[in-house]
């Protein structure tokens, strides 16, 4: 069980070390974050954008990149495929997206020519460090899949149960958080929580147990199913949340962060490496976080 991002650093650093692909490395928190892990011995680093800007900005936080570790790109979609191809060539271990938009780099990742998509629908999952909860705590998706049917939501799970699997979690918690904790035929996340459960039973997504539907302060508290006698093994002890939709996915972390004080960082799965999708104006804080997340769920390539 991982209590802080801060115990990301243990996955992250065992076994060999891993290299971070940077798409548009010519950001500032983006590039703060990757030196200062590179410094650390967490990862290594091929940076993929404007040379000159990159070099700049590294001096100005006062670290020397050796310039065979930065390649020239002049426009957005030639470093996109520059960052796939590292993956691609096994130079790389993971994509983190710098000054770009989304949208150009997923393009790249699924070009069925040249990209290293595997077939698999990617995913994306948050976890969060939240006050009070004496755990890390996950949630998916609220970031790139808008309306789940029920055979995506099995993607989703089998995505962040994958993800957990690699942190060391060998049984992680689920649960299919709905409106109630009842099935209504009216309510269909209702309906496919309780399939996604069946599903979990029978061992489709591998060892991890699955609730729902559970209602969120049946997930999340222990007093509260105890006053309405909802025993489960998640209750207080959930360890991902599946959401209906991205909305909801989108609305619980956003209210986390900005009423519970969590922190969060991300990643995508379901491509052949993890993808760390930060917005552009994410913190350095968080973009090291999803470095160490990133590097500790990586394959050696």
């Amino acid at each position: 069980m991982l209590s802080s991002f801060a115990d990301l650093k243990k996955p992250a650093t065992a076994g060999s070390i891993k290299t971070v692909a940077v798409a548009c490395a010519h950001d500032a928190h983006t590039l703060e974050a990757v030196l200062h892990a590179q410094s650390e011995g967490i990862l290594r680093s091929i940076l993929i954008g404007h040379k000159e800007e990159i070099l700049s900005i590294a001096q100005e936080f006062g670290y020397t990149v050796p310039i065979e570790s930065v390649i020239d790109a002049d426009t957005d979609e030639i470093a996109a495929q520059i960052a796939i191809d590292q993956i691609r060539e096994g130079k790389a271990d993971f994509l983190q997206k710098g000054l770009m938009q989304t949208s150009v780099l997923l393009k790249a990742v699924v070009n069925k020519e040249n990209g290293i998509g595997t077939g698999r629908l990617m995913s994306h999952t948050a976890l969060l460090e939240i006050p009070g909860y004496h755990k890390l705590l996950g949630v998916a998706d609220g970031g790139m899949i808008p309306n789940p049917d029920l055979e995506a939501k099995k993607a989703i799970i089998q995505n962040a149960v994958d993800l957990f699997h690699n942190l060391g979690y060998e049984k992680p918690l689920i649960s299919a958080i709905c409106g109630a904790e009842t099935v209504s035929p009216k309510i269909q996340e209702t309906v496919d929580a309780a399939a996604l459960k069946e599903a979990a039973q029978a061992g489709e997504f591998g060892n991890c147990y699955l609730e729902g539907p559970i209602s969120f302060d049946l997930a999340m508290d222990r007093d509260s199913a105890q006053i309405k006698r909802y025993e489960s093994p998640v209750c207080g002890e959930t360890d991902l949340l599946l959401v209906p939709n991205m909305t909801a996915g989108n609305m619980t972390v956003k209210a986390l962060i900005l009423f519970a004080g969590a922190k969060m960082t991300g990643v995508v799965t379901g491509a052949e490496c993890p993808i760390a999708l930060n917005s552009r104006s994410a913190s350095f804080e968080e973009k090291y976080n999803s470095l160490l997340l990133c590097a500790a769920i990586s394959s050696d390539r």
